[in-house]
């Protein structure tokens, strides 16, 4: 059974007391058992992580290239969280390991502020979603099950 990476950056273990007029009041947790029932539906295996590290979500990014060259993964989907607005590290990664990435987003970026209107992740994104709520999360798992079906 082949694994799809979900990755979160920085502060999104607080969703449901950050913000929830933005982020909504569902937590972390919820969105770990909204991704796992997603993956299951695709016959997927869910691989969920969270960090406030950039270096640690590098990692996770090689890591997850290394595992999609072996077969074993179809891609990961990527909520950076602020590291979206400022990480060239993050760019450098995606790029670099070739992985098949989603860029995620809760909210609607484009509709906030103006320096969350820039993205370091989507140039090297295969697509971005932003401004479903946690069900993004969903959405994006079934569309990388998807666009990497073998044709």
């Amino acid at each position: 059974m082949k694994t799809v990476l979900v990755l979160n950056g920085p502060n999104l273990n607080l969703l449901g007391t950050r913000e929830p007029a933005v982020y909504g009041s569902q937590t972390l947790g919820d969105v770990e058992a909204l991704s796992e029932a997603a993956c299951k539906a695709h016959g997927l295996k869910l691989d969920f992580r969270q960090s406030n590290h950039e270096g640690v979500m590098i990692d996770a990014i090689q890591e997850a290239g290394r595992a999609q060259a072996a077969g074993t993964l179809i891609g990961v989907v990527l909520n950076a969280g602020a590291y979206t607005h400022t990480s060239v590290a993050l760019h450098d990664a995606i790029k670099g390991s070739g992985v098949t990435l989603i860029e995620l987003h809760i909210s609607n970026v484009h509709a906030r502020e103006a320096f969350r209107h820039h993205s370091y992740i989507s140039p090297v994104a295969k697509a971005v979603m932003a401004g479903f709520g946690v069900k993004g999360y969903a959405l994006a798992i079934g569309a990388l099950a998807e666009i990497t079906k073998p044709a």
